[in-house]
């Protein structure tokens, strides 16, 4: 017998929703509500909001993001020895060296982790992909402030990979009609792979003249760009009020205006609303090309929303689910070599690796 079809649930602003308890137990009830998220309809916005997840969830999530606060605002001295330009900043800390409109991104700063925190590939492979095949980079033990900071952040990629895969199991009846080669199992290529890479995003308070930025346009807290991942997974945002010396207050967001926007299939412009207690996922560009434009890259960006955001930071944190390097995405190219394109686009040249 047939699995019955659920009908879609949607937010207030038009995004799919699906309940963890759904997703977990009747993955393949849920065809409609992939298709409607992730299909080429004109009003499909490329994202899902998952929600009644388990309550674990909402206090690894909180605990992670003031870690992401206490990192960011350490001394840059500090900051920069969690560096490595040789993987394109792609481990450790990352400020100021992403191309995002054109020049480098000052707004906002990352720390960058794999699931993985040791490969098992060969050599030639650490050194013909050095962002993903590198050494985890993690905080002393004893710096200050940051009492936790590997073990928090693992927490929350664990959890997040565990529910992005559940996701892609339901994703697979809908994706395998589109994949070039459709014996892949989408979970399969995400469950397997040892380049998943966790972002702890920290977005610097904007400057005192953000009234003025925030005309500068939509895309004024992290330009318009697309994931170049199968899948990514997205906490929501958490904001933080800053004053001199007294510790930051998790406040609510400061503007209306303020947040993500994502550009549907057909191109409208939506501010899309992720509740502090769910997660969402959107596509990325790898599952463009694995499906000949089928399910589509989601273009999203980050505003600002005015002077109201003045002493304020967002901090967030994303999981971006991809294949192996050497899996075939296109006729022209594997998952390395088009992830190798996309960093030139956004990053200078890094160092010669040692070795």
């Amino acid at each position: 017998m047939a699995t019955p079809k659920l009908p879609v649930l949607f937010t207030p602003e038009g995004a799919v929703e699906i309940s963890y308890g759904t997703l977990t137990s009747s993955p393949l009830s849920l065809q409609l509500s992939i298709e409607k998220a992730f299909g080429s309809d004109p009003h499909s916005l490329g994202i899902t909001i998952i929600r009644d997840l388990p309550p674990s969830y909402a206090s690894m999530r909180e605990r992670l993001l003031k870690l992401a606060n206490q990192f960011a605002n350490l001394d840059e001295g500090v900051r920069e020895k969690y560096a490595d330009p040789n993987s394109h900043y792609s481990f450790g800390w990352s400020h100021g060296k992403e191309i995002m409109n054109g020049k480098p991104d000052t707004l906002k700063g990352s720390f960058y982790a794999n699931l993985v925190d040791s490969p098992t590939v060969s050599e030639a492979q650490r050194r013909a992909h050095p962002e993903y095949y590198g050494e985890n980079i993690w905080p002393s033990k004893d710096e200050k402030g940051l009492l936790g900071f590997e073990e928090a952040f693992k927490d929350l990629a664990r959890f997040i990979f565990e529910v992005g895969c559940k996701l892609a199991a339901a994703c697979q009846p809908f994706a395998s009609a589109h994949l070039r080669d459709q014996s892949i199992s989408l979970p399969d290529l995400i469950r397997k792979s040892q380049t998943t890479k966790a972002r702890l995003l920290h977005y610097f308070p904007p400057p005192d003249g953000s009234a003025e930025t925030d005309r500068e346009g939509v895309d004024n807290w992290c330009g318009f760009h697309l994931d170049h991942s199968l899948l990514t997974g997205l906490c929501s945002a958490m904001f933080l009020r800053h004053e001199d010396d007294k510790e930051p207050v998790i406040v609510k967001s400061p503007s209306p205006s303020s947040g993500l926007y994502i550009r549907s299939r057909g191109g409208m412009l939506t501010k899309v609303s992720i509740p502090a207690d769910c997660l969402a996922f959107q596509t990325g560009e790898a599952l463009e090309l694995a499906t000949n434009g089928q399910l589509r890259a989601t273009p999203h960006c980050v505003r600002v929303g005015g002077s109201a955001t003045k002493n304020i930071s967002r901090e967030t944190f994303a999981l971006f689910m991809q294949p192996e390097t050497n899996e075939q995405i296109s006729p022209e190219e594997d998952f390395g070599q088009f992830s190798a394109r996309v960093f030139s686009e956004h990053y200078e040249a890094p160092l010669a690796a040692s070795g």
